[in-house]
């Protein structure tokens, strides 16, 4: 299983290393909370890439980073 991407697990990673909130990454990223929340518990397995663009630059990290 280590091949598939968890971009959740990254998300919540990153967003824990700031010590950001999940309501307070979906204020900063444009986000909404819902989606953000299915996105971490794996609910939404491929977000769009406007919805990554948004999250990765309020974590100010690569789109690359929160796929791998």
């Amino acid at each position: 299983m280590a091949t598939e991407n968890n971009i959740g697990e990254n998300i919540k990673k990153c967003r824990a290393k700031l010590g950001l909130s999940q309501e307070e990454l979906a204020k900063k990223s444009g986000v909404k909370y819902t989606t953000l929340t299915k996105i971490e518990s794996n609910v939404i397995k491929k977000p769009s890439v406007m919805v990554m663009a948004k999250i990765a630059k309020a974590l100010g990290v690569s789109i690359e980073k929160l796929i791998k």
